[in-house]
């Protein structure tokens, strides 16, 4: 399902209760643009945001390769948290 956040389109590709469009449009800033995909979780109450990248994005390392994701959703976020991924379409 596409979506579009400040005139950028994106592909939501997992949603675990957790995407809420307003919120994602107040949270999201330029400093997203480089990175491929954008991890949002849900903690007390407050969304947080991640970039990661594919293997060909300049900007890839260790903590934000998008092969990593599930290591990071069951280390740095909360137990059975609500959380989405957004897909960029370039």
């Amino acid at each position: 399902m596409n979506k579009i956040i400040n005139d950028q389109e994106f592909k939501l590709i997992i949603d675990k209760n957790g995407f809420e469009k307003e919120a994602v449009e107040e949270k999201i800033t330029e400093y997203f643009d480089p990175y491929d995909y954008i991890v949002g979780d849900w903690s007390y109450g407050k969304l947080r945001l991640k970039g990661f990248c594919k293997k060909d994005n300049k900007l890839l390392n260790k903590t934000n390769d998008y092969d990593n994701l599930d290591n990071y959703i069951k280390n740095n976020c909360a137990y059975g948290c609500k959380y989405f991924v957004l897909e960029r379409i370039k």
